[in-house]
């Protein structure tokens, strides 16, 4: 069997390559700092370099507030500065609660300013708008990533969750390439597949950036989880001899567009455990009776 995972490198623009596994940062907020670095650890040395932050992180998930993990993640680089030379540093900007999205250059150029004193570096990697701001000029939005990338605060430019028209809009402000795009994406959830935001980064030469690949964990604990669409994975993984979350992770990896999928976990076990899903084996039929599966409609 030729399998459809494909495992190998990813690129960014001119950032280094990094792995098909990206460590997501939404549950980092665990504040004793030296569990926090092992972990930060344990996703780096699995092949996870690329780390995937947000200013707005930590207003939920257990979290004390806007800009808490970032805060954490430099506290972090602060007492083992040599882990930002093992990571291409990700974070998000455009989320400002309770308004809620403000992509406004006068807000941009601060939420920027922000997050690089809360991680304590002088330049972040790949800046990506979290959410689209639908009372924002596209071209204002360009201008304003690309005096910031001109002043060597970020390096490439991303977003997330934005339509294929929105990427478009934007772009054609641009003169240089966006880097990546974010969206939800995974057995459960098939819409990059569906709306043309897949077919656009294959256009465009753009990275998707999958998040929640295991459907929030439910891919993984079956909870809410079409009967069908387990039966599916449990096949899988008990022909592959691996977890059914292994299964779920790999279907991601297997799209021609060659996403990142975004590990959100923070328990070290299970973040290393996750490698196991690129050597999956699966094939077109797998795939197939996947999508059938979790739409729950034969396909044509």
């Amino acid at each position: 069997m030729t399998t459809l995972v494909d495992s190998s490198p990813r690129s960014l623009g001119s950032l280094a390559n990094v792995g098909p596994l990206s460590f997501g940062l939404w549950r980092y907020t665990n504040t004793d700092l030296a569990t926090a670095r092992r972990v930060l650890e344990a996703a780096l040395d699995a092949g996870m370099n690329l780390v995937d932050n947000a200013d707005v992180y930590g207003f939920d998930w257990g979290g004390t507030g806007f800009g808490q993990v970032e805060e954490i993640l430099g506290s972090v680089l602060a007492g083992a500065p040599g882990l930002r030379d093992r990571m291409v540093l990700a974070t998000k900007g455009g989320i400002l609660p309770p308004l809620p999205y403000d992509s406004s250059p006068a807000y941009l150029r601060t939420a920027c300013e922000a997050s690089l004193t809360r991680m304590g570096v002088d330049v972040i990697d790949l800046y990506q708008i979290h959410r689209p701001d639908l009372y924002a000029h596209p071209a204002d939005v360009a201008a304003t990533l690309t005096e910031l990338r001109v002043a060597g605060k970020i390096r490439e430019v991303g977003v997330s969750n934005h339509t294929p028209a929105q990427v478009a809009a934007l772009q054609a402000h641009l003169d240089f390439p966006i880097a990546t795009n974010q969206p939800e994406f995974s057995a459960r959830r098939l819409y990059p597949m569906r709306d043309g935001t897949f077919d656009q980064c294959m256009q465009l030469g753009i990275t998707p950036m999958a998040w929640s690949p295991l459907a929030g964990g439910s891919l993984a604990t079956g909870d809410g989880v079409a009967p069908e669409l387990l039966a599916e994975l449990d096949r899988l993984a008990e022909r592959e001899g691996v977890d059914r979350s292994h299964i779920a992770m790999a279907f991601v990896l297997a799209h021609p567009s060659r996403p990142i999928a975004i590990v959100g976990s923070q328990n070290i076990d299970r973040i290393t455990d996750t490698v196991r899903a690129l050597a999956v084996q699966i094939d077109r039929s797998d795939v197939y009776a996947i999508v059938q599966a979790s739409e729950g409609v034969p396909l044509p």
